[in-house]
């Protein structure tokens, strides 16, 4: 166990940009480990109002503002990445806060096994509070394709920047264990999983779910075994309008976590739910017909809202289509109340709704903790 948190295991998981590192990350946490993004908390600690906002500012001028105010992340990105004396100028203002909210929500955390993923692994002190390092790893084309399609870099950008890290070669000598992440989301579940049985210090087993009565509803989260029920179940609800196939739902396991309503052994309904940077998001909700809504609804978010809070989430927002959306005071009636993106108090809550907002989707919002859980940085 680590020293410096002795009741916890610690997995620092680092990579070059675009190997797959939130991947493995989301991975590990689906066999129960608690994540950490290093890069989730760089961007909250540098938010107006937050300890790092000031000092970027003086230091690299208010050029690098957005006109609401805010830090520019990719005018700021575009002045340090190709800088390297720049670049150590913003990492000595970050990494002294983001080494300090990690810490805090280690210690805050009740899973014993926690993965802190950090492309900065090595450049600071944390490597040296992890018990083990896992490094993803991927070849050049693939860095620059996932750099194309999911961050719109143009080829050109795509290559300047995967040029700009530090040798892979320095991460993958000092790695434990060394996920190849070129091929499949299966692939790449495989070797995770083979990896945890043999390194993770052995917990007590999970305990065994429940056969639910028929006529009685349960929930439980669901695993990759169990994504071709799955892709069945959302190609049969939306009537052949989503074919969904096993590799879709093992490539959305990579993403987030489903949680499963249970009628005896049937699906009657599931949520795609996921936890970035304290914030909760529901952006999958798919009900069967003839399931008792209020009490579906009633069981499903009671138990998103307990592994929410589990996780030190401090809000959770739903992303609704019209159908499920227009049930105002069932959704009312579990403290939920319709927003905008404007509506939202806090800039961290603001970006989470702007990153997984789908359109034609209805915002639902409930804050599920007064106190801010990083407010003591």
């Amino acid at each position: 166990m680590s020293s410096t948190w002795p009741d916890k295991y610690v997995i620092g998981v680092t990579g070059n940009i675009a190997t797959g590192k939130s991947v493995v990350r989301k991975m590990l946490e689906h066999l129960g480990a608690y994540g950490v993004d290093a890069d989730a908390l760089s961007h909250r600690v540098m938010l107006k109002g937050a300890p790092g906002y000031q000092p970027i500012v003086a230091t690299f001028g208010k050029w690098i503002l957005s006109p609401d105010g805010q830090i520019d992340r990719k005018k700021l990105g575009d002045l340090v990445f190709p800088n390297p004396e720049a670049l150590a100028m913003l990492e000595k203002i970050l990494h002294p806060l983001i080494r300090q909210s990690i810490d805090i929500l280690i210690r805050r955390s009740t899973q014993p096994v926690i993965v802190i993923e950090a492309i900065k692994l090595f450049e600071g002190d944390l490597h040296q509070h992890c018990d083990t390092i896992w490094v993803s790893d991927a070849d050049e084309k693939t860095q620059i394709k996932r750099l194309v399609n999911k961050r719109g870099m143009t080829h050109s950008e795509a290559r300047q920047r995967a040029a700009m890290q530090d040798p892979q070669a320095k991460k993958l000598a000092v790695a434990k264990v060394i996920i190849r992440n070129n091929e499949s989301f299966e692939k790449t579940w495989e070797q995770v999983s083979q990896a945890w049985e043999k390194y993770i210090p052995k917990q007590a087993p999970p305990a065994p779910s429940k056969q639910v009565e028929a006529g009685k509803l349960g929930v439980h989260r669901a695993g990759p075994k169990e994504a071709q029920k799955i892709a069945d179940f959302i190609t049969r609800a939306s009537q052949g309008a989503r074919r969904l196939t096993r590799t879709d739902i093992m490539a959305d396991f990579g993403e987030k976590a489903f949680l499963l309503l249970e009628s005896g052994d049937t699906i009657a309904g599931l949520v795609g739910w996921k936890v970035e940077n304290l914030v909760a998001r529901v952006d999958d909700f798919v009900l069967a017909k003839n399931i008792p809504f209020n009490e579906a609804i009633r069981a499903m978010m009671n138990e998103i809202e307990s592994a929410s809070s589990e996780l030190l989430c401090e809000a959770l927002l739903l992303f609704l289509p019209p159908n499920l959306a227009q049930h105002t005071q069932v959704w009312a009636a579990q403290g939920y109340t319709p927003r905008t993106v404007k509506d939202l108090s806090v800039r961290a809550w603001q970006e989470a709704a702007m990153e997984s907002m789908t359109p034609g989707s209805v915002l639902y919002f409930k804050q599920l903790r007064k106190d801010r859980v990083l407010r003591p940085i």
